[in-house]
């Protein structure tokens, strides 16, 4: 694959959608888990749902797993970004 172009503004906007597609089931499961933890922290909190100590000690499992893969993610982006300006893919 040829290095993209950035002199013109469709070929800027054709990489931007490139680099949002990078990593993006990654990004997305990882923000889902997020929201589940703070969901599943509150509602332990309150004990809804019958839920008691053991939610928070999942949820915050559930964070770490989240963020971790949010991370990995925006690795995954700026790797290819650098591959893909330096030498192309």
């Amino acid at each position: 694959m040829a290095r993209p172009d950035l002199s013109t503004e469709e070929g800027r906007a054709a990489y931007r959608k490139e680099l949002r597609g990078v990593g993006r089931p990654l990004r997305l499961g990882g923000l889902g888990l997020v929201v589940a933890a703070a969901l599943l922290i509150l509602a332990s909190r309150k004990e809804m749902f019958g839920i008691g100590e053991w939610g928070i000690t999942v949820s915050y499992g559930m964070l770490a797993a989240g963020w971790a893969l949010v991370i990995a993610a925006v690795f995954m982006r700026t790797r290819h970004h650098r591959r893909r300006l330096v030498e192309g893919l």
